[in-house]
C-alpha cells in the first residue's frame, strides 16, 4: 500500500529566497474565487469524478421524476378544478330557489302582519262603535241612535274585511311556508350531498398526494444511494497523493545560510556585472595584517568558481598595499546543455528574462547559485527561476 504523503515533505525549495512549495500551496488554497470551475477541474483529476459525474445523473433523474410528478399533480389540480366547478353550478341552482320562496315568504308575512294589525285596529272601531250605539240608545234621541247605529254597522263591516283579507293572508303565507320548507329540506339534502362529495375527493386526492410524494421520496432516495455508493470508493488519501505527485516542488528544505567572514571570502567575479577589474586583491593581504600577521603568502582564487588569480610581490612584504598582478586563466568548459520541462507559468519582468509557460521543453545552459538559471529556447536566451523546471 502506497504511504500517505504529506504536504510537509513535498512542498520545500532549495532556494532560501524562494518560496515556491508555500506559493503552490497558497494557490491551491485561495483558488476559491473561481470555485466552480476549480471543483469541476479538481473532480475531473480525482477519485471524486465518478462521484460527482453521478450525481449529476442522479440529479437529472430526480428531476425529471419530480417532473413527472408535478404532471400528476397538475392533471389531479385539474380534476378538483372541474368538481369544484360542477359543485357551484349545483349550488347556484339551489340558491335561486332558496332565493325566490324566502323572497316570497317575507313578503307575505310582512303582509300578513300589516292585516292582521288592520283587522285589529277595525275590531277595536266596530267595538268602540258598538258601545256608543248602546249609550246613545239609552238617552233616547232618535236621530243619533241612527246615526250611531250606522256608524256601529259600517265599523263591523270594516272589521269583518279586514278578517277576511287577514285570514286570506295567513292562508298565503301558509302555502309560501310549506313550500319554503320542502325547499329548504332539498337544499339541506343537496348541500350535505355536496359536502360529503368535497370531503370524499379532497381526501382521496390528499391520499393520492401523500402516496405519490411518499414513493417520490423513495424513488429519491434509490437514485441518491447510488452517489453515496459511489462516494464510498472515493479515497481522500489518494486525492491528495494525486495532487502532491503532480504539483510537488521539493522534498527538501533549504540549506541554512552559513556564516561568512568578509575578510575569508574567496575572491570571485561579480556575476551581475561581468567584465568589471576585480578591485579586492589586497583585501587578504590588509586583514593579515589587521590580526598582526604582515606577512601573507600570495592569495590564489580556485579555478572553479574564478577566472582571475591574485598574486602579491614577494619582495614588498613589508608594504602594506602590495602589487597585485592579475592573470587571465581560463576557466572551466561550460557543461553541456541538459533538457527540462517547465513546471509553471512565468511571465519575464525585464528584458534578461524569458517567458515560459507550463509544459515548454527548455535547454539549460547554466545554473545559477542564486535561483535564476540561464535556458535557451528556440535560439532565445534568458533567466528564469530554476524552482520552476523538472529535469527530463
Amino acid at each position: 500500500m502506497m504511504p500517505q504523503l504529506q504536504f510537509r515533505d513535498a512542498f520545500w525549495c532549495r532556494d532560501f529566497t524562494a518560496h515556491t512549495g508555500y506559493e503552490v500551496l497558497l494557490q491551491r488554497l485561495l483558488d476559491g474565487r473561481r470555485m466552480c470551475k476549480d471543483v469541476e477541474e479538481l473532480l475531473r483529476q480525482s477519485t471524486l469524478r465518478t462521484s460527482f459525474d453521478s450525481l449529476k445523473q442522479q440529479m437529472e433523474n430526480v428531476g425529471s421524476a419530480h417532473i413527472q410528478l408535478a404532471l400528476a399533480l397538475r392533471e389531479e389540480l385539474r380534476g378538483l378544478e372541474d368538481f369544484r366547478e360542477r359543485q357551484k353550478e349545483q349550488r347556484k341552482k339551489y340558491e335561486a330557489v332558496m332565493d325566490r320562496v324566502q323572497k316570497s315568504k317575507l313578503i307575505l308575512y310582512k303582509k300578513t302582519m300589516e292585516s292582521k294589525k288592520t283587522y285589529e285596529q277595525k275590531c277595536r272601531d266596530a267595538d268602540d262603535a258598538e258601545q256608543a250605539f248602546e249609550r246613545i240608545s239609552a238617552s233616547g234621541h232618535q236621530k243619533q241612535v241612527e246615526k250611531s247605529q250606522s256608524k256601529a254597522k259600517q265599523c263591523k263591516d270594516a272589521a269583518n274585511e279586514a278578517e277576511r283579507m287577514y285570514r286570506q293572508n295567513i292562508e298565503q303565507l301558509e302555502k309560501v311556508r310549506g313550500e319554503w320548507e320542502q325547499e329548504h329540506r332539498t337544499t339541506c339534502e343537496a348541500f350535505q350531498l355536496q359536502e360529503f362529495d368535497r370531503l370524499t375527493v379532497l381526501r382521496n386526492a390528499l391520499w393520492v398526494h401523500c402516496n405519490q410524494l411518499s414513493m417520490q421520496c423513495v424513488k429519491d432516495d434509490e437514485l441518491y444511494e447510488e452517489v453515496r455508493l459511489t462516494l464510498e470508493g472515493c479515497s481522500v488519501d489518494t486525492d491528495i497523493n494525486s495532487f502532491i505527485q503532480a504539483k510537488s516542488t521539493g522534498t527538501e528544505p533549504p540549506a541554512p545560510v552559513p556564516y561568512q567572514n568578509y575578510y575569508d571570502r574567496e575572491i570571485t567575479p561579480s556575476s551581475s556585472s561581468p567584465g568589471m577589474p576585480t578591485s579586492c586583491g589586497m583585501i587578504k593581504r590588509f586583514s593579515g595584517l589587521l590580526h598582526g600577521s604582515p606577512k601573507t603568502p600570495p592569495l590564489q582564487a580556485p579555478a572553479a568558481f574564478s577566472t582571475e588569480t591574485l598574486t602579491s610581490t614577494p619582495e614588498r612584504k613589508e608594504c602594506i598595499y602590495a602589487d597585485i598582478a592579475v592573470q587571465e586563466t581560463s576557466g572551466n568548459p561550460a557543461p553541456p546543455a541538459h533538457d527540462y520541462r517547465v513546471l509553471y507559468d512565468y511571465t519575464a519582468q525585464s528584458s534578461e528574462e524569458l517567458d515560459i509557460s507550463a509544459g515548454d521543453v527548455l535547454a539549460v545552459i547554466l545554473e545559477g547559485e542564486d535561483g535564476w538559471w540561464t535556458v535557451e529556447r528556440n535560439g532565445q536566451r534568458g533567466f528564469v527561476p530554476g524552482s520552476y523546471l523538472e529535469k527530463l
